[in-house]
């Protein structure tokens, strides 16, 4: 029987919850353990697919089309196994569930309720992942406990290890010991109050995992311990991490997994090695790139959480820092006046629906594409390039998606992928994993190594193919398509260092111990760039030479 680990939090929400699981689910896989991970979100919405970008992040999608939490993408970057949509259940999806059995007569009549039927359907959502090919499920519960609308999961996961029994079953929760100023000291008594409310809804922590600035002492990890009734051993200190792939080893340090593992009664040895290489190759990266991300929704950073972490996990790859400029996308023409956009190395122009900061995109593709900035756009991104080179190389003046202009004369990107006819959002959505066949010796082509690859999709509108010819005439290379040459996935400019387009998320894919291909290229692209730059702004003069002598490095 598969093990199970529930995560909980308490005091304040982005505490970690999702890292620190993440982490603890990297730690058992290094003991040679087959991990998968889950997410409760108590909010009523089914997914996120349809919430704006500001109210909660990006959507993370799976290869099976779920649009999901983007703590996901935290799971799949540390765990290093692929999810899915059963991965991700919020109360919306669980109430639905629970509706349609009722209406399909499932209850035979009875009143439904929150308990039985709601908490029943929550265990069935654990359990579902509970498989013959994983030996431990670790569970997050999003939310605070004491939220009102995180009482039926609490409930739920209480019941759980009654049924399962007591040694398959370990509750972690994070809280925070925060430092108040004035007194100078680091405070107990929100983690105090967090367990009591725990212990209310009849869970006992077996691990308390204490979030901090600054470590905590022995003393205050006993006052823990004395007044939640845990171990000593099991009050377990996560403090401020230099950056976040240190954390598998910091809890490490203090002891998680090994308290975790007699709670579990596993026994299995840990090989820490791999990671290690990781945090020291992420601890090397110093050589400095600055990438530009061309956004709309730049002021909530979670927004492009995905896209951030495979530009770092290039720049590990080529022992590189990356530091984002991260660019209002309705900004861009004022920043082109005031020349900001020549101090990048390279762009990345993310994916996003809607009209708002199109033409600033559009303008950031132009620019990248005549000063030879290498550029890498996702999804969108690939759109406004589409749309720039039409605009400007093909004088299509009007050129535009019917997403943003339905009466152009010249539709580049359009619906090309049948409506359904149905109310839900997503119908139209194109989401989940496709497969392309790329064009021989493209630069796509070299990047992944591979004539077929899979990415993860989520967007309506595509390359219209009726101009696919006239675009191809003039160095525009589609340079990927769908396997029955229908839908163009991959575009490339031919005497360009790097000007690709996706049409897919390849975000979704990367790693920290295995960038992407695409990102790792454009990475590499950008710091042959930035020594071209730095080189040309190095002048004879400025050293007292006449402008013949040669400089040697």
């Amino acid at each position: 029987m598969p093990k199970h680990i529930f995560v909980t939090g308490g005091v304040a929400s982005s505490l970690g919850k999702g890292l620190t699981g993440s982490s603890l689910g990297r730690l058992l896989k290094m003991r040679g353990l087959r991990v998968t991970m889950q997410k409760l979100d108590p909010y009523i919405n089914i997914d996120p697919g349809t919430m704006n970008p500001f109210e909660h992040g990006e959507v993370f999608v799976t290869d099976d089309g779920g649009e999901t939490d983007l703590d996901l993408g935290h799971y799949e970057r540390f765990i290093d196994e692929p999810l899915s949509r059963n991965s991700n259940a919020t109360t919306g999806s669980i109430y639905q569930a629970v509706l349609a059995a009722e209406r399909r007569g499932d209850y035979l009549g009875k009143t439904v309720q929150v308990i039985p039927h709601i908490t029943d359907e929550i265990k069935r959502r654990i359990k579902r992942l509970a498989t013959d090919d994983v030996d431990v499920v670790i569970t997050e519960v999003g939310g605070t406990v004491g939220d009102i609308e995180i009482l039926p999961f609490l409930e739920a996961i209480r019941q759980f290890r009654k049924e399962v029994g007591r040694d398959n079953v370990c509750y972690v929760h994070v809280t925070l010991v925060p430092f108040i100023g004035p007194s100078g000291e680091q405070k107990t008594k929100p983690t105090q109050h967090s367990v009591t409310e725990l212990r209310s809804r009849g869970i006992q922590p077996d691990v308390i995992v204490c979030r901090s600035e600054e470590p905590l002492s022995l003393n205050l990890k006993r006052k823990i311990s004395n007044l939640c009734d845990v171990d000593e051993r099991a009050v377990v200190n996560a403090a401020d991490a230099r950056n976040i792939y240190e954390l598998p080893l910091i809890l490490h340090d203090e002891g998680l997994d090994v308290v975790v593992c007699e709670v579990l009664k596993i026994d299995a040895p840990l090989d820490m090695s791999p990671w290690e290489k990781v945090v020291a190759k992420v601890e090397a990266a110093q050589t400095p790139v600055k990438i530009g991300l061309i956004g709309k929704y730049v002021d909530l950073q979670d927004a492009y959480l995905s896209v951030a972490e495979s530009l770092r996990h290039a720049g590990f790859q080529h022992g590189a820092k990356v530091e984002i400029d991260w660019i209002q996308a309705e900004e861009v023409e004022g920043l082109l006046a005031a020349g900001r956009l020549a101090d990048l190395d390279g762009m990345v122009i993310p994916g996003g629906f809607g009209t708002r900061g199109i033409e600033g995109k559009i303008a950031a593709a132009q620019y990248s594409r005549e000063e030879l900035l290498p550029c890498l756009g996702l999804c969108l991104g690939m759109q406004v390039m589409t749309i720039e080179f039409a605009r400007h190389v093909l004088g299509m003046v009007d050129a535009n998606s019917t997403e943003f202009d339905t009466t152009t004369h010249y539709p580049v990107i359009d619906l090309m992928v049948a409506q359904r006819d149905i109310s839900d959002k997503g119908g139209t959505m194109r989401l989940g994993a496709y497969y392309a066949v790329l064009t021989p010796g493209s630069k796509v082509h070299q990047a992944y190594g591979e004539a077929v690859v899979s990415e993860r999709h989520r967007h309506r509108y595509e390359f219209n193919s009726n101009y696919r010819n006239r675009f191809e005439a003039s160095g525009f290379l589609c340079s990927g398509t769908s396997p029955d040459k229908r839908l163009v996935e991959f575009i490339e400019l031919v005497d360009h260092p790097f000007w690709v387009g996706t049409q897919a998320h390849p975000e979704f894919k990367s790693r920290p111990d295995r960038a992407h291909p695409l990102f790792r290229d454009l990475i590499a692209a950008a710091l042959q760039h930035r020594a071209q730059r730095t080189s040309a702004d190095v002048h004879p003069a400025d050293f007292g030479v006449p402008a013949e002598t040669p400089i040697v490095a």
